[in-house]
């Protein structure tokens, strides 16, 4: 009697979806259309007769039956491509994707990346760059670098390293405005503002207490901010690690010795813990750990 097998394809796209959390990516992943992939995962539901995801929004979830199937489906897929093929034409190569914020990406990703190319050379690097404050929402890639408290539901959190806050001025402006010996002398400064890097809770650490700027320059974009205060638009706050390097040339100087270093300012490696299971995705999680664990040593 013939044996009635599921679809192959069904079952590596139920995997997919089951590592990804996600229908969007695994259709990514497997290069077809959601479309197309939304109709693999029905035509296995309907072979099984149960349900295998609980659908939430973008995200999905596996039922109770779906992780039990889940453990069959991998089982039979490793055992499939394990098995020896000596004409089978080489892997692809692995890759890990990883997104950033622009300013995090230009002053201490980029610098440091060609260390871990150096020891894996086999395994590509694709960067993408987010938008803070506008989606906080896992995008479609492996992990994501982000700067706060560290506190994303539905996710795993590590902390990379802290990142202390204070504000700084370039040489010019400073002399123009006839120094600042004081925090209160801040009162006769330009005060440029971001939302990324609020006044109010250094004000407080500061003693002050003044209300958040609400007029002049605002920049979103802190490398942009770093430019403002370096052309002389007033001063602003920023990030050790950022900053260092044109402090380290005079072009900005710190003002009062005073940073600002609560938890929420720290950057954290943001990820699904199903990526973990991609042995490229661990390596370069390792690298990240190990080389920014180092960065908040200097």
């Amino acid at each position: 009697m013939a044996i009635r097998l599921p679809p192959v394809h069904a079952l590596s796209a139920f995997e997919a979806a089951a590592r990804h959390g996600s229908f969007a990516i695994a259709a990514e992943e497997l290069c077809i259309t959601p479309s197309a992939f939304s109709h693999r995962i029905r035509l296995l539901e309907e072979f099984v007769g149960e349900r295998l995801f609980l659908r939430d929004g973008r995200s999905v979830s596996l039922t109770e039956f779906g992780r039990r199937y889940l453990d069959v489906v991998r089982d039979a897929l490793r055992s499939l491509a394990d098995f020896p093929l000596p004409h089978r034409h080489p892997l692809a190569q692995p890759r890990v994707k990883i997104t950033v914020p622009p300013t995090f990406a230009r002053y201490l990703f980029l610098p440091h990346l060609a260390d871990f190319t150096a020891l894996y050379p086999d395994i590509t690097i694709e960067v993408f760059l987010s938008v803070p404050l506008y989606d906080m929402a896992l995008s479609e890639t492996d992990l994501e670098i982000r700067f706060g408290a560290g506190k994303y539901p539905d996710t795993t959190t590590e902390k990379l390293f802290e990142e202390p806050v204070f504000p700084v001025v370039s040489p010019a402006y400073l002399e123009k405005i006839g120094g600042l010996k004081t925090p209160a002398d801040l009162q006769k400064a330009q005060l440029l503002r971001s939302a990324l890097e609020p006044w109010q809770a250094w004000f407080e650490v500061a003693g002050l207490d003044w209300p958040e700027p609400a007029t002049g320059l605002r920049i979103d974009d802190l490398g942009l901010l770093l430019e403002a205060v370096r052309h002389g638009y007033g001063v602003a706050l920023t990030r050790k690690h950022f900053a260092e390097e044109m402090i380290a040339n005079g072009e900005v100087v710190p003002l009062f010795d005073i940073q600002l270093t609560t938890p929420q300012h720290a950057y954290y490696m943001v990820y699904e813990q199903s990526v973990r299971e991609r042995p490229e995705v661990v390596l370069f999680m390792n690298w990240m750990m190990e080389r920014f664990n180092m960065q908040s040593m200097t």
